[in-house]
Order: structure tokens, then C-alpha cells, then sequence
């Protein structure tokens, strides 16, 4: 099965192995893995701060790089949210309505792609920790995944999955939501990280990089004993 990967700004920039290890987990699944070096931003950042007429810029060749019959996969259900919920509203009443549609069938986020077209669970990942699940609100409410992070979790050897308190509730990133409302951003990460020591986890495992990156900003300053993971990188574990 041919597969390309979209590989966003924050996983590009700052976390490459995450990318790298979805690629491990794929490839192992016997998926032809491809990468188009011409890929950039899905749009989405613009499009938050109110820059539509730029984030249409950036959809359009977002579409123009994905202009194949693959499926589409990218480790952040934000991404892909994103393309599949607001790609529709720039080309609204357009020639482009049914390309949107296709490539809204095709684009899929990892855990998704694993459970829902690939249909497999178990990847023999290794893992000797106690972990908590964060459902990051793209995943959980754009994308609508929930059972299928955990599914693969559970098969992860070694690995004991604690449910936090108020899994449901957003860590306060929300992109420039952390920079406008930063004391209301930091209360609800303070809130999310102190839910999951409740647990007893030494771990906290996500689909989104962003939601991650934000609680372990705060767990790092705070020196909390916690360690944050992207679910590919759990996926990758305990394996060459």
C-alpha cells in the first residue's frame, strides 16, 4: 500500500524523530512510504489568526502536493482536522469542491490510519512504564479518534495504561491561545499535568506534538517527574 506522509511545521522544526518513527511503523507495516521534499504547511496557523486570504495561498498548495491517489497520513489529528474541516470553507461554490472532498477521504491521522485502514494493533513495540493518555481536542473532536490510540497502547509490551481524571479536557495549548491567554493556558496545562501524576504515570502519551510540547514546556520548568511521548514514538520503542 503507497502511503504519503505530511509531515507538519512543529514535528519538522523541533521533533524529527517523531517523524522518523511513524515512518518505522509503517514501513514495518509493509506500507510504501513516500515523502514529497516540496511539502510545506498544511495552512492552518494562518488561518487562526485570522490570515484566510494566506491560508487559502497555503491550502492550495497543500492540495497541488497531495495531488494523488495515496492515502495521506500525518502524526497530528491537529493537521489533519484541519484539511478535512476547513479545506471546504476556501473553496466553497468552487471547481475545486470534489478535488476537497477526495482529499478529505484520503487524508487520515496515524493512529487512525493504523487502526481504521490498516487494521492492525499490534506493532511488538516494547515499553516498561506506566502511562496516562491525553485526547488532544483535534483528535477527540475534529477527527473523532478515541478508542484506537488506546487499542494500540494496549498491545505495547510492558506498558501500563492509567486513564487520567478529565482525559476530555484541553491542556490550554490551542495554538495562539497560549500566547494571548497565557495565565488561563498555563492554569489548564497545570491542571491537565496534575491529573496525570495523579495516576501514577511516568508518562504522558498523545497523537498531537503541539498539546505535548506545551505540557512538557511546564513540566520541565517545574521539574515534575513526568515525560511527555507522541504515540509513534511508543509505537517505535523496544525495536530496530
Amino acid at each position: 500500500m503507497k502511503v504519503q506522509v505530511f509531515i507538519p511545521c512543529f514535528i519538522d522544526q523541533l521533533y524529527p524523530q517523531t517523524a522518523f518513527n511513524m515512518i518505522k511503523v509503517l514501513e514495518k507495516a509493509c506500507c510504501d512510504v513516500e515523502y514529497n521534499t516540496n511539502q510545506t504547511c498544511c495552512g492552518q496557523p494562518a488561518f487562526n489568526a485570522g490570515f484566510w486570504d494566506e491560508a487559502k495561498s497555503v491550502a492550495t498548495k497543500f492540495i497541488k502536493d497531495f495531488e494523488t491517489t495515496d492515502y495521506i497520513v500525518a502524526p497530528s489529528a491537529s493537521c489533519v482536522g484541519f484539511v478535512r474541516n476547513y479545506y471546504g470553507k476556501f473553496f466553497e461554490n468552487s471547481s475545486q469542491h470534489n478535488l476537497i472532498k477526495n482529499l478529505s477521504g484520503r487524508i487520515f491521522e496515524f493512529t487512525e490510519f493504523l487502526t481504521k485502514v490498516l487494521k492492525i494493533e499490534n506493532f511488538g513495540a516494547i515499553l516498561n512504564a506506566k502511562a496516562t493518555y491525553h485526547d488532544s481536542c483535534a483528535a477527540l473532536r475534529e477527527c473523532k479518534i478515541k478508542e484506537g490510540p488506546r487499542s494500540l497502547l494496549a498491545k505495547v509490551k510492558g506498558l501500563e495504561l492509567i486513564e487520567m481524571p478529565d482525559t476530555e479536557t484541553c491542556c490550554g495549548f490551542g495554538g495562539t491561545f497560549a500566547v494571548k491567554f497565557d495565565a488561563i493556558s498555563y492554569a489548564m496545562a497545570d491542571q491537565k499535568i496534575n491529573h496525570a501524576l495523579s495516576t501514577g504515570a511516568s508518562h504522558i502519551v498523545s497523537t498531537d506534538i503541539s498539546c505535548l510540547m506545551h505540557l512538557q514546556g511546564i513540566i520541565t520548568k517545574r521539574s515534575i517527574p513526568l515525560t511527555t511521548m507522541h504515540i509513534a514514538d511508543v509505537l517505535a520503542s523496544g525495536w530496530e
